[in-house]
Formats: C-alpha cells, sequence, structure tokens
C-alpha cells in the first residue's frame, strides 16, 4: 500500500525548486507553491486526507512568514504529523549563472549585487539545510537530468524502503555536496593510462572489468557493502530514507563508474529485516 507522505520542499533561489515541483506533479504528487509556513500544519492535516502525497514549496518568497517555518516544522512534529524535509541547493558560482542568464535580481539582493542576496539566503537557509532529510546539489545537473534525479528518489512516495545513490564522481570536479558518505577508489589502477581503455568509461565491460578485477578491490567492495549494511538499521530508526554515497576517483569516468555499479548491485541483494532500494547514477561521465 503507498503511504500517505509530506515532503516540504525548500532551498535556495535558482536551484531548481519549480523543476522539482513540475517533475513531482507529473509523478503523482499534489504540490502547493509558496505556502506561509504557520498555515503547513492545517494544510497537511486536511491535505493527506485526501491525498497520496502532498508536496509543498516553502522558501525566501514568502518574507517575513518564511521566518515561521521552524516553529512550522516544529509543529508538525508535536501533532506526529510525519514529514521529510527536502533541500535544494547549488554552488554560489551555478547560481549567478543562472541569475544572470534569466537576467533576473535574487529575491534578496536589494540594490546589491547577486553574490550578495545569495550570501544573506544562505545565512538565512543555514538551520533548515542542516534539518534535511535529502539534499539534491543541482550545480552541475540541467532540467532534465534534476527531473530524473527527483523521479529516482519520489516516484512512489517515500516508501519505507532506504532508498540508496550510489554516486559516481570525479575529485577534479569537487567532492557532491549532497553526499552523506564519501569513498576513495583512486588507489585503483587507473584505465586511463590504458590506450584501448581511455575512450571508454566504467559502465564499458572491458574497463568494468579492469577495474574490478583489480588486486583487492573485490574484497574492497565486500567490506564496504558490509559496513552499510551495519548502519542501515539506524538509518530506519533516525527516519532517514534517502541516502546518497559518492564514490570518487580522478575524472570520474573510470574507477568510480564501475565500483558505484558494482556496490549498488551488491546492495540491491542484501538480505536483510529492511527493504532496501539502491541504484547508481554517475555525474561527470561525458564531461571531460
Amino acid at each position: 500500500m503507498t503511504q500517505k507522505e509530506l515532503l516540504v520542499l525548500s532551498g535556495m533561489s535558482g536551484a531548481g525548486r519549480s523543476t522539482v515541483a513540475h517533475a513531482l506533479e507529473d509523478l503523482g504528487w499534489y504540490v502547493v507553491d509558496n505556502l506561509p509556513p504557520a498555515l503547513l500544519p492545517q494544510l497537511a492535516d486536511q491535505a493527506l486526507d485526501t491525498h497520496t502525497s502532498l508536496a509543498v514549496v516553502v522558501d525566501v518568497r514568502g518574507g517575513k512568514f518564511f521566518d515561521e517555518l521552524n516553529s512550522a516544522l516544529a509543529k508538525l512534529s508535536a501533532e506526529k504529523i510525519p514529514y521529510r524535509l527536502l533541500f535544494l541547493d547549488a554552488s554560489d558560482q551555478a547560481l549567478v549563472q543562472r541569475f544572470e542568464s534569466t537576467r533576473r535580481p535574487h529575491p534578496l539582493q536589494g540594490k546589491d549585487r547577486i553574490v550578495d542576496g545569495i550570501s544573506r539566503e544562505r545565512a538565512k537557509l543555514e538551520e533548515i539545510r542542516a534539518q534535511a532529510d535529502v539534499v539534491i546539489d543541482s550545480s552541475n545537473l540541467n532540467v532534465h537530468q534534476l527531473e530524473k534525479r527527483t523521479g529516482e528518489i519520489f516516484a512512489a512516495g517515500m516508501l519505507p524502503a532506504l532508498r540508496v545513490n550510489v554516486l559516481s564522481f570525479g575529485y577534479k570536479y569537487g567532492i557532491p555536496v549532497d553526499a552523506d558518505l564519501v569513498l576513495d577508489c583512486r588507489f585503483i589502477p587507473n584505465p586511463h593510462w590504458v590506450p584501448e581503455l581511455r575512450p571508454l568509461n566504467g559502465l564499458d565491460a572491458p574497463v568494468s572489468q579492469q577495474v574490478l578485477g583489480s588486486e583487492g578491490v573485490e574484497g574492497f567492495i565486500k567490506s564496504y557493502v558490509g559496513v552499510v549494511q551495519q548502519m542501515i538499521p539506524g538509518y530506519f530508526r533516525e527516519g532517514k530514507k534517502y541516502v546518497t554515497i559518492a564514490i570518487g576517483c580522478t575524472g570520474g569516468k573510470h574507477r568510480s563508474v564501475a565500483v558505484s555499479e558494482e556496490i549498488a548491485r551488491q546492495l540491491s541483494s542484501v538480505t536483510s529485516d529492511f527493504e532496501i532500494s539502491a541504484h547508481a547514477t554517475h555525474r561527470d561521465v561525458g564531461r571531460e
């Protein structure tokens, strides 16, 4: 049976809240945009009686009303209304580029620069971000990729399963800010230095076979999956339903991709008292 869920969606202006809201609507969620936070408990109580999944967008456009968000979330908890908090984030550079491309001012910019508005908003949202159950970093995602990421997380509502996103990345492009766990696989011999493997990536069988067949890799992956497996009961006790494991190599093309795919495969086949749904995504493949 699909559970009734309440999702509170917030985050940085320009990070993709509208894109995520539209994607949720396409997935069958009932979405309310820019709701004054004080009305959140009342709306949640009524809407969850009729709608399977409700998403509420709350952001700094609400002005002084936004300051009431923390107290509204506390009231939800006090009234035992279950909810999840999704935070959309992006780097300052990405946000500046997006505002400049649309030629729109930042809502907190005033007469100052865009970066000043972004800085004020980050300070205002710091506590909300710290409480988030799910953080999505859209810095390197286009609209379609962000819609896809939203679907991977929320397609069936937030079911009792623990959803694990095993995300490959390249260190030279930066560590993903939405990672819960980070694993470095740069100790594995790099296929980049093998001429016939260089143009391929970790999704190609020759690369995957070489990476996974390298000395110590099989035991390394098995041990790491075992560590994550031991953490799963704790995640459920704490109500955490979505985990991002970031697997990094130098360029995010060969080693991290092959290892991410294998870790996701093994996590999906783990026998546990808890339901686990794992999938691999690859941030930097094709970026070079």
